[in-house]
């Protein structure tokens, strides 16, 4: 079996700079950590591995993400806590790219894989983004039926995977069979800590990095040439304690109320 866990580099704080000119977030590497959802994702992946080896059945669980050269970092920090393999897209031609430039950049990188995939896991969103499409749309690019917003812990029996996942009416137990993807929230799982032996194997592990050109992807598709979607602005909103008493008849202030109201929406 052959999991496919797509993790995000994301800034390590609320306030984050952003370029004045792409109005894309700068991501330097400096502060960036594992997306917390993503995070979930891998321990989902890698407790599947544990259960589906118990059972003598060789799995396999390779990390992916398109970032800077610094994401590297992060993708080792995987393998130290159980992860086999990673790969990283890291080229300019990537750069400002929105959830469809990113998932096709992600299914070219999938595609050049040399085993084909069971399982791709995804978190819910990231949070630099809250979109929540990477998953959807990975699996809209590969025809593969996919379960959102997973909560606990799948079940995999055979080639079927049974979870639990969140609906407008409560949740819902959904099973599909493989190949698949599936997104998981924050809270579906802890990441495991990592272990000295992976620690040490991650220290020296091959971590392939490829261009744009390697896994045979359209520049015309990626990056902001292949963005239908831009971020015009990303700001902190500006908070007042400022409080209006409104006096007269409960008439005359619910029409002041609704003229405050109008004024603060303009």
């Amino acid at each position: 079996m052959h999991i496919v866990v797509c993790v995000k580099a994301v800034p390590s704080t609320t306030e984050v700079k952003m370029d004045p000119e792409t109005h894309t977030i700068v991501r330097d590497g400096r502060a960036s950590v594992i997306n917390p959802f993503d995070a979930t994702a891998l321990e989902v992946a890698l407790a599947i591995k544990d259960a589906r080896s118990a059972a003598g059945e060789r799995t396999r669980v390779s990390v992916m993400s398109m970032g800077i050269p610094d994401t590297e970092r992060l993708l080792r920090d995987c393998i130290a806590r159980g992860a086999d393999d990673a790969l990283l897209l890291s080229d300019r031609a990537f750069a400002g790219a929105d959830t469809l430039a990113t998932t096709y950049a992600l299914s070219c990188g999938i595609s050049q894989l040399d085993e084909a995939v069971d399982l791709i896991v995804c978190g819910k969103m990231a949070v630099d983004g809250d979109t929540a499409q990477i998953g959807p749309e990975l699996a809209g690019a590969f025809e593969m039926p996919c379960i959102t917003d997973v909560q606990e812990q799948p079940v995999v029996c055979g080639r079927t995977l049974r979870a639990r996942r969140a609906c407008d009416g409560g949740r819902e137990t959904v099973e599909v069979d493989f190949p698949a993807v599936i997104t998981v929230a924050k809270d579906a799982a802890q990441l495991r800590m990592p272990s000295i032996p992976g620690v040490l194997a991650a220290e020296t592990a091959p971590v392939a990095v490829k261009t744009a050109a390697d896994v045979g992807a359209d520049t015309a598709r990626t990056g902001l040439a292949g963005s239908p979607t831009q971020v015009v602005r990303s700001f902190v909103p500006e908070r007042s304690q400022e409080a209006v008493a409104i006096e007269g008849s409960p008439a005359e202030q619910a029409a002041a109320l609704a003229a405050l109201i109008e004024e603060g929406c303009r």
